[in-house]
């Protein structure tokens, strides 16, 4: 799944003209990329595919979202690209874009459903007429913290130790414990919220590395998952 695509995500909400007005966990397929309901246009969405923990309870585009629609977005895992230390840390500084170098897959190493914790928020497309089909958008953004300092629950032979290592910030895994909590519309107060952004235990994920044709948002298929030997790309550690 690529920025500004659909994915799938679960999310408790009373089903549209349903008598009981009871919250309802649903599948649903939005927009990644959150545009807020006050946007005059939805053109920032792709700019917004990623929101902070730190940050994500005081932030305009992201606040009221983080206070009432919550969501999971159910992965197998994600891609990340492994760079050298000194562009990271570049990228960190917002001084540089950093370059994308060798893919790695991250995912559970017990091949679990990695549960990303998520927003989505509802915007009205005003120049469509109310039943047009595509009048209303529902976008969503991915909440990310600071990536793991620990070792890996399995380390390539040839690669990252850690998943900082391979990028300063990661997608804040929910265990199941935090599933009900995290989707409940009921609870709207922030600081209780915040607690369960709190990261997950470390040594749960493992990551190998994977073609670089998954650099190119064209190429997609079960062949971008197959786990290789060694880095394509050479990279600095």
């Amino acid at each position: 799944m690529a920025p500004t695509k659909e994915v799938y995500a679960v999310l408790d909400r009373p089903l549209k003209d349903a008598e009981d007005p009871r919250p309802v966990r649903q599948l649903r397929r939005l927009k990644w990329g959150l545009v807020p309901s006050w946007s005059k246009t939805p053109e920032g969405g792709a700019r917004m595919i990623n929101a902070r923990a730190e940050t994500v309870h005081e932030k305009p585009s992201y606040k009221r979202a983080f206070a009432t629609r919550r969501c999971i977005i159910p992965a197998d895992g994600y891609y990340e690209w492994v760079t050298g230390t000194q562009e990271r840390d570049l990228e960190v500084e917002g001084k540089k874009k950093r370059p994308r170098k060798q893919p790695y897959f991250v995912l559970p190493a017990d091949g679990s459903v990695f549960a990303m914790a998520g927003l989505y928020e509802f915007w009205r497309d005003k120049t469509l007429p109310d039943d047009h089909p595509g009048a209303w958008w529902v976008t969503c953004s991915v909440i990310t913290t600071e990536a793991e300092t620990g070792p890996l629950a399995v380390s390539p032979a040839d690669g990252p130790r850690s998943l900082a290592d391979i990028h300063p910030r990661m997608p804040l895994m929910l265990t199941p414990d935090r599933w009900d909590s995290w989707l409940d519309p009921s609870r709207t107060d922030v600081e209780d919220l915040r607690s369960l952004l709190a990261p997950p235990p470390e040594g749960l994920m493992r990551a190998y590395p994977v073609s670089t044709a998954v650099s190119n948002v064209r190429n997609n298929g079960p062949e971008l998952l197959k786990e290789l030997d060694g880095p394509e790309e050479g990279t600095l550690f």
